[in-house]
């Protein structure tokens, strides 16, 4: 019933949609499709929404994403293809109507819209039907044909569920992402990550020539000149030239220390030795607070990956440490399936510093990892680093395999579905149409008059429902495990 009373909203949807198209068209597109689409859009998103909550079925979003705001170029214009405009309203209106008419999924909505009334109408008021033919069989045809009724009756009772879950997968046929648009979303998401990742390496290595010039190149310059004046005292003042020698010693012995550390600022040896755990270890001993490391891992991840995980943990146990209380920090290192997640947590109650954040966050993005942050002013803050397939070479085959009552369901359904619709359907049909009197085998043929044809269509109908199901389930498994895998841990989905 209820979904006979959305299917009613919902063609007075389609008609204010009927009407607000023909306005489009009729009026002028660019002024009036904005309005138009945000409102297909709120009931496509009530749709999305009762599909959840009525068949327990996630709809995602699948519009591209909306355009950035107007720039001001240095000359204090802004630009829309070739016009200037002062103010960026006009720039920002253009953007946003093209953006809305080029997505494919505005046109699939304004589809669904229009054929949702009758699906809607016809998956609702069929169990409404099966329940009234049921109770009024005895009574029209027979008073002993009461068990059938009972029995039609029930099934239109059964089948209330499973039509609404019929109603869910049409409107993820409509309403879900396409395999085009997941393709674009995950080649947005990898051109992002790519530009996140150059950026990253640009100021690592902007960071590593400003440490050699400003350290080790000026002591070995002043080492060279403390050199050169101990050359010219040797003969004079021997004792002059041995302390100068002593200092250039000194000034060598720094100049390594500094090499050496700009060295494990680029990977150090440990981690390329021992791996993360190791590693982490002998960061936590140079650490002025306690830390205690626990590790959790089977297999070493990609050395990328660790480096991009050991440096994130070395910026965020540097910062815990210089927040003021900060006495000790737990760090946890685990896996989750093919994912790895850090867990960091200290006795602080503040959170890092927004450059920190920015800076752990562009590391692990180009690995399609993410940093949670978790906790509430006066209690301890925990710190998650979660990337999602940083062990994935070391699985063989993790993705999802087919249920066994799935598997089931497929062989029954090509092992017995040929049986109700050829021999006990479409050949009772007919025999049916042409009059034989043979009845042989046939079931249908050996009921009652007034329920020969009706058992002939249910027959024809079990034995489509159960070849196709047996079609369209690994199918569907293909489709959801492909989903799994190419959806890089369901992150654009859900955004």
């Amino acid at each position: 019933m209820a979904l006979v009373l959305a299917a009613l909203a919902e063609a007075v949807a389609t008609v204010a949609g009927a009407m607000s198209l023909i306005l489009v068209y009729g009026l002028g597109m660019v002024f009036l499709l904005t309005p138009v689409v945000r409102m297909h859009r709120v009931l496509t998103g009530l749709a999305r929404s009762r599909a959840w909550a009525w068949s327990g079925i996630r709809v995602p979003e699948p519009y591209d994403p909306p355009p950035p705001p107007p720039v001001l170029q240095p000359d204090g214009w802004y630009r829309s293809e070739r016009t200037l405009y002062k103010t960026p309203t006009v720039p920002a209106w253009n953007m946003r109507w093209k953006w809305m008419f080029a997505d494919p999924a505005t046109w699939r909505d304004m589809l669904w819209l229009a054929l949702d009334p009758f699906v809607s109408g016809v998956l609702g008021l069929l169990p409404l039907l099966l329940i009234g033919c049921g109770v009024a069989t005895p009574f029209l045809w027979h008073p002993f044909a009461a068990p059938l009724g009972l029995a039609v009756a029930a099934a239109g009772v059964l089948a209330a569920p499973r039509l609404l879950q019929a109603h869910a997968r049409w409107t993820v046929l409509l309403l879900a992402p396409t395999a085009r648009t997941l393709l674009a979303g995950t080649m947005r998401h990898l051109a992002r990550t790519r530009t996140e990742a150059i950026d990253s390496q640009s100021a690592e290595l902007q960071r590593i020539e400003r440490e050699l010039h400003d350290g080790a190149q000026a002591r070995l310059i002043a080492m060279g000149m403390t050199l050169g004046a101990a050359e010219g005292l040797v003969r004079d003042d021997p004792a002059a030239a041995k302390v100068l020698l002593a200092r250039a010693r000194e000034a060598s012995a720094t100049a390594l220390g500094e090499l050496r550390r700009v060295v494990r600022g680029i990977h150090p040896p440990v981690l390329a030795e021992r791996g993360l755990g190791d590693a982490v270890r002998a960061l936590a001993l140079d650490s002025p607070i306690q830390v205690t490391v626990e590790v959790d891992l089977p297999v070493r991840p990609e050395p990328p990956v660790e480096s991009a995980a050991f440096f994130a943990v070395s910026e965020l146990l540097t910062d815990a440490a210089g927040q003021p209380g900060a006495e000790r920090v737990l760090i946890d290192i685990s896996h989750q399936g093919a994912a790895l997640r850090v867990t960091i947590t200290g006795d602080g109650d503040a959170e890092p510093s927004e450059e920190v954040r920015h800076g752990v966050e562009r590391r692990l993005a180009s690995f399609d990892g993410v940093l949670a942050v978790s906790g509430v002013p006066g209690s301890p803050t925990t710190l998650t680093l979660d990337l999602p397939y940083a062990l994935t070479h070391t699985i063989t085959d993790k993705a999802p395999k087919m249920p066994g009552w799935k598997v089931f369901l497929v062989v029954f359904g090509w092992s017995l579905g040929w049986l109700p619709l050829f021999p006990q359907g479409l050949v009772s049909m007919v025999f049916k149409l042409s009059g034989t009197e043979e009845r042989a085998w046939f079931l249908a043929l050996h009921v009652p008059e007034p329920f020969q044809w009706p058992v002939i269509v249910f027959m024809i109908c079990l034995g489509a429902v159960m070849i196709g199901m047996a079609a369209t389930i690994p199918l569907r498994h293909s489709r959801e495990r492909w989903l799994a895998e190419a959806t890089p841990h369901r992150l654009w989905l859900e955004r």
